[in-house]
């Protein structure tokens, strides 16, 4: 699984990571081309590559890379900055795209193009998972919300991405301690150190995708926290807008189908093969709202999972 870990010299959280990362493992040096700046591990299929402009407007960076080196790339992982209206600190990861955006098919005020979806990295849940462990061997659970975010902003790619992040202020984006757990975890999910690499999808197995709360999830990441499954896409009601059903008609007018849809399928491109299914925030939905997506998740056969189930798996 060749990894793909892009920085920007235009964020600040971006470079503190690149360093951290680089300084934890055994990397060959920097090398020009048209694109950005290579830098090669010297045993693992794994590359930084270094831009300077800010990675969430780098649409198509993942072909660029390839035909500019001749590498193959299964996965982007991009090192970057988290910001928040709150200041709240936190370590986050999340995937990428818009949907729901709109008006679709146009570019998107942080990057990408409204309502594309990126398909997820299938390592979504091991670093989440990973991350909460390190963090908290490390003593940062008190000074930051661990956390994970909905799927938002850009860049638009075809690759499986994640994005893993630091935020929220200028204070957190230069922390070493914090830039350390991920530099840790990334060198164990990725093998960088001599470990077995995790997250490698072999073709079969169940996939989570949630749908509805708010931005950073929290009925969600729970049952991923505590389960044994993977991790695709998950949508915020913010994402997935519902309009009352017009009279004599039981469907639900907005955006909501569009935007399950790409979900499922970019969750099922990174997840061939995969069994998946739909985990939901109930309360967060009116009661016409959620009997409305279950009928269609079922209809595209995707059944509803509910936290007890869950736990069992």
């Amino acid at each position: 699984m060749a990894s793909l870990i892009l920085t920007s010299t235009s964020d600040e959280a971006s470079m503190n990571l690149a360093r951290a990362l680089i300084e934890s493992s055994d990397w060959g040096n920097a090398e020009d081309f048209s694109h950005g700046r290579v830098r090669r591990h010297a045993r693992m299929p794994v590359t930084i590559l270094e831009i300077d402009e800010l990675h969430i407007h780098a649409d198509d960076i993942d072909i660029i890379h390839m035909d500019e080196t001749g590498s193959s790339v299964d996965e982007v992982l991009v090192l970057s900055r988290h910001v928040s209206s709150t200041n709240t600190p936190a370590i986050t990861l999340h995937a990428i795209g818009i949907p729901g955006g709109t008006p679709a098919g146009e570019k998107g005020v942080s990057g990408g193009v409204n309502g594309h979806v990126v398909p997820p990295s299938p390592r979504f849940a091991s670093l989440y998972r990973n991350m909460l462990e390190v963090a908290r061997n490390n003593g940062l659970e008190n000074d930051f919300d661990l956390t994970m975010e909905t799927t938002h902003h850009g860049p638009k790619l075809e690759t499986p991405t994640l994005y893993i992040e630091i935020g929220s202020t200028k204070s957190e984006w230069n922390r070493e301690d914090a830039a350390l757990v991920w530099s840790s975890v990334i060198c164990d999910v990725l093998g960088l150190n001599g470990g077995v690499p995790k997250g490698h999808w072999s073709g079969s197995g169940l996939v989570m995708v949630g749908f509805g709360g708010g931005h950073y999830a929290p009925r969600h990441k729970s049952v991923v926290e505590s389960g044994n499954f993977w991790l695709g896409h998950v949508l915020a009601n913010y994402s997935l807008r519902f309009e009352k059903p017009e009279e004599g008609s039981n469907i639900p007018g907005g955006n909501w189908k569009e935007s399950a849809s790409a979900a499922i399928e970019a969750t099922r491109a990174a997840f061939p093969g995969g069994e998946i299914f739909a985990h939901l925030d109930k309360k967060s939905f009116r009661g016409w709202q959620r009997s409305s997506l279950v009928n269609f998740l079922e209809e595209n056969e995707v059944p509803v999972l509910r936290g007890r189930d869950l736990s069992e798996e």
